[in-house]
């Protein structure tokens, strides 16, 4: 394919991060492609309640929110196109992007395409996502005050949020796989301290249940076979999550689970290459910390770009 239209940035993946980013490319008059290969907003449109993003104290839609946002990108000129990203190119400092119709080029890259959870594939998951189904305790724990809740997960992860939802629930039941967390020490004695947590060990989670919202979780031993019914109104599942990265190859130094390494600009171990989000090494998964880590990405940008084009 031919090369397309040229750009100053081109940013990969359409969260929250990205849109918060162009609005500072095109503000300091670079010419900004995103590409998204499914939907803008990416994770937030599925979260039904935005209850922690500053400047709206009753809340917001996460629909909204991100329709809002891509308002304000297109009103300085980000243009936004819907296509897969295949393949990644360097050469001479210029950045090619071989996408699924058409092939681009730009020095500056802002990799933000996100991390998907990692799912228990059971019944009922996917029908009550956003309605008592949470891949994120930051986010929900606060709605599920005074609630009955189910835990699934047992690694740093899994813990940390667990002890942030025990400020709010009335009782939760941790289901791990094993007889033993795999979460660091410091973090085991805090959560098996709390007197909300409860486990259920050698054991998964195999059906939600409820009508329109989780009513119920069915667990099975995974050693003899036992199973039991657990009546609750959530669950949060912490099982790992999956960056979009795959495209990439060798392209970047990545941590085991490809999580992209930067440095405190956001910039990646090659010059004019950052990463923001999800996708990120260390990224608190966060839309305030998405969008934060986006503008400093296109702030050290518009600088990195500087200084190639007065060394060009």
């Amino acid at each position: 394919m031919e090369l397309d239209e040229k750009y100053d940035v081109i940013m990969i993946g359409g969260g929250a991060g990205a849109l918060a980013a162009s609005i500072y490319t095109c503000r300091a008059d670079l010419k900004t492609l995103i590409l998204e290969r499914k939907y803008v907003g990416g994770q937030v449109i599925i979260t039904t309640d935005v209850d922690n993003y500053p400047g709206f104290p009753d809340g917001i839609n996460g629909v909204e929110l991100i329709q809002r946002m891509e308002m304000q990108a297109k009103r300085f000129g980000v243009e936004i196109r819907n296509e897969e990203v295949v393949k990644i190119d360097v050469e001479a400092g210029k950045k090619v992007v071989t996408t699924d119709s058409a092939v681009y080029a730009a020095p500056i890259l802002i990799l933000a395409m996100g991390a998907d959870p990692r799912k228990l594939d059971v019944p009922g998951e996917n029908e009550l996502v956003g309605r008592g189904v949470s891949y994120c305790g930051t986010c929900d724990g606060p709605f599920f005050r005074d609630k009955d809740v189910v835990v699934a997960g047992g690694g740093d992860s899994a813990i940390t949020e667990a002890i942030f939802i025990a400020k709010f629930v009335k009782s939760m039941t941790i289901v791990h796989r094993r007889d033993t967390l795999r979460a660091e020490k410091i973090l085991q004695n805090e959560i098996t301290s709390n007197p909300k947590a409860s486990f259920m060990w050698n054991s998964k989670i195999e059906k939600i249940s409820g009508n329109n919202k989780v009513e119920e979780v069915s667990i099975v031993n995974v050693v003899d076979g036992g199973k039991k019914n657990l009546p609750c109104g959530g669950v949060f599942i912490f099982i790992g999550n999956e960056p979009n990265t795959g495209f990439l190859g060798n392209l970047l130094p990545a941590d085991a689970g490809s999580h992209i390494e930067t440095d405190q600009t956001m910039e990646t171990a090659v010059k004019g290459i950052f990463a923001i989000g999800d996708v990120r090494k260390n990224s608190f998964r966060q839309i305030a910390t998405a969008v934060g880590e986006g503008v400093t990405a296109a702030i050290a940008a518009e600088h990195r770009l500087g200084d190639m084009r007065n060394k060009g």
